[in-house]
């Protein structure tokens, strides 16, 4: 009996080793990000933009006004990048909120290359 034990745990340390190679292979691979982009229009005011970015990506009211700012002259801006589910939420909830507000404001997200 005494003899077998040692036989039967190096076996199943054998297979523990198997397993945690294998689980640990798929996690070598990171997750895609995702782009959150603001469009501009020409009826949602800059301020509520501004109070967007400030409510919903934790920005200071400078950063919020650049942001703004490139929206306003490009079109379009970056406002964060996240993991799909964060993106997906932030979206939501910038859209949610605008239409609320009766704005036409536009947010939406693209996989990052």
């Amino acid at each position: 009996m005494h003899r077998d034990a040692p036989m039967m745990s190096d076996r199943s340390e054998d297979d523990g080793d198997t397993s945690i190679l294998t689980a640990t292979k798929p996690k070598t691979k990171r997750p895609p990000l995702y782009k959150v982009l603001l469009l501009n229009d020409d009826f949602t005011p800059m301020e509520f933009v501004v109070h967007v970015l400030e409510r919903f990506f934790g920005l200071n009211h400078a950063q919020a006004f650049e942001i703004m700012l490139t929206v306003h002259k490009k079109g379009v801006a970056v406002v964060g990048v996240f993991s799909h589910e964060i993106a997906e939420t932030k979206v939501a909830q910038v859209m949610d909120f605008a239409r609320r507000h009766q704005h036409p404001l536009q947010c939406t997200m693209e996989k990052e290359e």
